[in-house]
């Protein structure tokens, strides 16, 4: 089963980050992933396949 997910959409991580905040926005894509805290603005960047181990659901579909 795979997850589909695509550049800003919000996401939902398994834990939470050290702000207290679980939902990120995917700001990069490709080998690596980038994402964003919503609550601190903090940017993360991670390798895709940890990436998908760690992400819960896909909270927002960003509508272009």
């Amino acid at each position: 089963m795979t997850k589909e997910y695509d550049l800003n959409d919000i996401i939902e991580m398994k834990k939470q980050h050290p702000c207290g905040n679980r939902l990120f926005r995917i700001t990069r894509m490709g080998a690596d992933i980038k994402i964003k805290c919503t609550q601190c603005d903090r940017i993360i960047m991670m390798p895709r396949r940890d990436f998908e181990k760690r992400m819960k659901t896909v909270r927002q579909k960003y509508e272009a």
